[in-house]
């Protein structure tokens, strides 16, 4: 669920590059989206689909309110994890002094595998055995409408999906679009460098236009290395002994509601696990 501006001589552009929409359907998720919509955080999308949501005015609000309540520090590379008389400590490119008694690593399935395997084999080997399916994506701004009629645009060439950004409610600025190529075209151009993708994006969007596009304003490309899992099932996580455990989407299916799932209930085992240890006090 990630925003990017961009400065333009038309104004400022804004992209949600990453998660395009979500959908509802468990009850506990339901009751946070309408918590989020009445304070004007989150609206309906019906251009994607009828229970299509998104953050608003950009799909990181959502997060920003949820961060909000906490002590968020970001700016820190945390590569590592070393534990010593039962206490955590980070260990990364920026020291952190400091120690905690759990650990939670919401992180993709490849980038929760290396860490947690030092620490239990066990709870590690879901996400030794999970995968993800890359995305690149393009962000564009430019200085007048394409002549595409509608907002949203799938399984064009090697365009899996593209959305007019700026017009999603809540959205102004100039006319700004968000291109994410197939997995498959992804996987086969992943390590090419970002000025060798954003012409085969920008000439899909242009055949799909039926016509040259208008002048570019501005323009972004992101490499999703780990954009799209296809969930284990497991849920979540946890072992109480030491204190560690996981939450992701790739631990149950691949959309946002499944990620926030995922992490109430693994907060849900912390607690039990919390309240049993003050019972046997």
């Amino acid at each position: 669920m990630a925003t990017r501006r961009l400065e333009t001589s038309h104004g400022t552009a804004s992209f949600d590059f990453g998660a395009q929409y979500f959908t509802v359907r468990d009850p506990g998720f339901a009751r946070q989206v309408a918590v989020w919509a009445d304070l004007g955080l989150a609206s309906r999308w019906p251009d994607a689909r009828d229970d299509a949501w998104i953050g608003v005015p950009t799909m990181n609000a959502v997060l920003r309110n949820l961060a909000s309540h906490h002590d968020l520090r970001l700016g820190h590379h945390v590569h590592g994890l070393a534990r010593a008389e039962g206490k955590w400590r980070l260990l990364g490119n920026h020291p952190v002094a400091d120690q905690f008694d759990k650990i939670v690593l919401a992180l993709p399935a490849e980038q929760t595998a290396p860490i947690m395997t030092l620490h239990d084999f066990e709870l590690a080997r879901a996400a030794l055995f999970a995968r993800s399916q890359p995305c690149w994506t393009g962000m564009f701004a430019f200085a007048e409408p394409l002549a595409l009629e509608h907002h949203i645009l799938r399984d064009a060439g090697l365009i899996t999906w593209a959305a007019r950004n700026s017009a999603k409610p809540g959205r102004d600025g100039p006319e700004s679009w968000v291109v994410q190529a197939a997995p498959a075209w992804s996987t086969a151009n992943l390590e090419h460098a970002p000025d060798v993708v954003a012409p085969h994006l920008l000439a899909a969007l242009a055949d799909a236009n039926g016509q040259a596009l208008p002048p570019l304003l501005a323009s972004s490309i992101h490499r999703w290395r780990y954009a799209l899992s296809a969930g284990t099932g497991i849920g979540n996580l946890w072992n109480a002994d030491i204190g560690i455990g996981a939450c992701g989407d790739w631990l149950l299916g691949p959309r946002v509601e499944c990620a926030w799932i995922s992490g109430q209930t693994l907060a849900a085992r912390m607690l039990d696990t919390a309240t049993l240890t003050g019972a046997s006090q």
